[in-house]
């Protein structure tokens, strides 16, 4: 991916080498928001800390390095989506993209990295340990800069998604239907916000030739290895697909291919499967 010219983005707040101190278990209504709200956006709510205390963040070259490319990649969507949303007459809000490391405090409650990636819509924040991109790259065997931009444009399109008020109308319909019925609408969520990702892929790339030869397989890899049927089977050894909330390998690979391919937001309507 070429990215080391691109702009850099404002919008990055860097609280790596910061700590959150009194860890607890469980931790109050702020924790349990947080726990809602990732398994509405299909993450894993899991750890729940405390209050943080500021310290000087500390990062290495490399760590640098990696903060340079998050803001440049950040920087890339925002031109790409405030062209997006200029052409239908609206204004694109960007986010804040928080760069943390072991924890952090959000509007939604406290986390740490075990939960992952995630969007706060509380705050209109991204949240990202760049740890995650370590663990892409061993973990779930999908390294490569555009798996790693893949990852942060489909936090980005959780906020796409809250602009254009489809989050909030999903978590209106979750709260009258069944768990079953619910963690359907969760991976339609997810499943339109890598169609998103794929958007974004489209547009920066026709207007910035970001793309070098092999980065849409880098993606795509990511999008497979983080589907829920291969997540499961890789922890549990089984597969329960009522329980899905991102969707699976096949899923993800279709809709961001489909973002890729068309450019085009009439395209991600995952709700009717269409």
């Amino acid at each position: 991916m070429k990215w080391q010219f691109g702009r850099k983005s404002n919008n990055v707040e860097d609280q790596r080498g910061q700590s959150l101190s009194g860890m607890t278990v469980g931790g109050g209504i702020g924790t349990l928001v947080l726990a809602v709200v990732i398994f509405l956006l299909g993450g894993d709510p899991t750890v729940l800390l405390t209050t943080p205390t500021n310290t000087n963040p500390v990062t290495t070259p490399a760590e640098d390095q990696t903060g340079q490319f998050v803001s440049v990649v950040l920087a890339d969507t925002e031109d790409t989506w405030t062209e997006i949303f200029q052409q239908s007459g609206q204004t694109y809000q960007p986010p804040k993209l928080v760069l943390f490391s072991n924890a952090v405090a959000s509007a939604c409650g406290n986390a740490n990295s075990a939960v992952g990636p995630f969007y706060c819509p509380s705050d209109r924040k991204i949240y990202l340990d760049t740890q995650f991109f370590q663990d892409l790259r061993t973990k779930h065997q999908a390294p490569g800069d555009f798996a790693e931009a893949y990852v942060i444009a489909h936090e980005v399109g959780h906020h796409v998604q809250t602009l254009l008020g489809i989050s909030s109308k999903v978590r209106q319909m979750q709260q009258q239907m069944s768990q079953v019925q619910a963690n359907k609408l969760s991976v339609s969520l997810e499943l339109q916000a890598d169609c998103f990702a794929g958007i974004w892929a489209n547009g920066a790339n026709k207007a910035r030739q970001i793309l070098e030869p092999g980065d849409l397989e880098e993606a795509l890899q990511a999008a497979s290895q983080i589907g829920d049927d291969r997540l499961q089977s890789r922890t549990q050894g089984y597969v329960v697909p009522d329980s899905f909330t991102h969707g699976s390998s096949a899923q993800r690979v279709q809709w961001f291919k489909r973002g890729f391919q068309s450019g085009n937001l009439q395209q991600c309507d995952t709700f009717s499967g269409k």
